[in-house]
């Protein structure tokens, strides 16, 4: 088969990565890719959000199957065109991204089908939403509707906080249009964790939980990013609970959306707080996590490649997925200064030396893999660095400790002067023991 992965994050390399070794690729391309998917794939030149040429793109090149990574092209409308041209591809339509396109249609949608989330008000007008603030209290958690990269969530612990973010997001637009309409939500005590189940429009099946670092700091402090680590298994989600939240969020998600001429197919990414009543639906996303996606990947024994597909034709019912027991770790490296303003076309050195067969792995002690993010090559072949969140190196090995170990080996074994990561991806799981 000929595939098309749409997107350039480390999301999209880590899917690269896993449809190439599968037995029905012929061959592989990626739009617009970056250095390291170039590794795996034949990059072409068009940005993710230019649909129409994504499409001349599959005829002209007789694509018999793409796969969207991010949330912006599948908001917009992509698997519609696609399908109207009669590609199949992995994705939901528009009507059904709305789950992430709109936390507040999520909102309400949980309401319609009695899906456990927390209390919450939508408002398109600053003085309403701070009136609601005042009322309510803190902590609370202040939401821009729209797609804003991850960032669009303020936990605020203070009522000034919290009135400041309804000004930075409605007032200054800190996160453009996305920031239109905000969604005010009571703050939940729990722990989070990263729940994924495939969707072919009727049927669901689970994958391995995870756990993602939203804060930029270490013992999570700082502002939200697109996220800084994760790791797999959660121990937070067991079997029981694993049970629970298909039951009690998944399956009536699948069932409500059918109800409402939404059909959802592809993955629905469940971020949840698991709290002392059970599980909480925080948000919908509707493609895979990122870095989730790389510690997924590297526990799939699976080939993942007919899974996307049957999520497509709607063939899910007697699938069945066969994964690793050892844990998977992604460190994330970022460009100092993220999520804020940082400096561009950095030089960084040594990756080749550190993932893959050819690298040091046998030094390091796991199997590391690096997935690219914002990365490219200059004319003399250095890699640079052109984004916020930059590398993904991933290990998998016999623990969780194992695999963290060898993880930051890894990341000291990148020259990157410019870059940084968090130090302590995990914690909650080691905690535990």
């Amino acid at each position: 088969m000929r595939i098309l992965v749409v997107g350039s994050g480390g999301r999209e390399h880590a899917l690269c990565w896993a449809i190439a070794a599968s037995p029905l690729t012929s061959a592989l391309f990626c739009a617009p890719g970056n250095a390291g998917i170039a590794d795996e794939a034949t990059c072409v030149p068009i940005a993710m959000d230019d649909l129409d040429a994504l499409v001349r793109f599959t005829r002209d090149e007789e694509i018999d199957f793409v796969v969207v990574g991010p949330e912006a092209p599948l908001v917009a409308g992509l698997v519609d065109k696609l399908t109207a041209a009669g590609i199949k591809a992995f994705g939901p339509t528009a009507a059904a991204a709305i789950l992430e396109g709109s936390k507040a249609f999520t909102k309400d949608f949980c309401a319609r089908h009695a899906i456990p989330t927390a209390a919450y008000g939508r408002f398109t007008d600053t003085e309403a939403a701070k009136a609601y603030i005042r009322e309510q209290g803190v902590p609370i958690v202040v939401k821009a509707d729209g797609l804003a990269a991850g960032k669009g969530v303020i936990i605020a612990e203070t009522v000034e906080q919290a009135l400041e973010a309804v000004d930075s997001i409605m007032a200054d637009r800190a996160f453009g249009d996305a920031g239109l309409e905000i969604v005010v939500e009571a703050f939940l005590v729990g722990e989070e964790a990263s729940f994924f189940a495939l969707v072919d429009g009727t049927n669901a099946i689970p994958l391995v939980a995870a756990q993602d670092h939203k804060r930029v700091g270490d013992g999570d402090v700082g502002p939200n990013t697109g996220g800084m680590g994760a790791y797999s298994p959660a121990p937070v989600v067991d079997a029981a609970m694993s049970e629970r939240i298909m039951a009690e969020i998944i399956e009536p998600t699948v069932r409500g959306m059918a109800a409402e001429d939404r059909t959802f197919k592809g993955v629905l990414f469940a971020g949840l707080m698991i709290t002392e009543e059970g599980p909480s639906l925080i948000e919908y996303n509707v493609r895979f996590g990122d870095p989730e996606c790389q510690v997924l990947v590297m526990r799939l024994m699976s080939d993942l490649l007919p899974a996307l597909i049957a999520s497509a034709e709607g063939q899910l019912a007697h699938f069945d997925l066969r994964w690793f027991d050892e844990p998977a770790l992604t460190v994330v490296m970022a460009a100092k200064g993220y999520p804020g303003a940082y400096e561009k076309n950095t030089v960084i050195r040594n990756v080749e030396k550190v993932g893959g067969p050819d690298g040091a792995a046998a030094e390091i002690g796991g199997d590391i893999q690096v997935f690219h993010a914002g990365t490219t090559r200059d004319g003399d072949g250095r890699l640079l660095a052109i984004g916020g969140r930059v590398l993904g190196v991933t290990a998998i090995a016999g623990s969780i400790s194992d695999a963290r170990d060898a993880a930051y080996k890894a990341v000291d074994a990148i020259d990157w002067p410019d870059g940084f990561c968090r130090r302590d991806i995990a914690w909650r799981a080691l905690e535990r023991g």
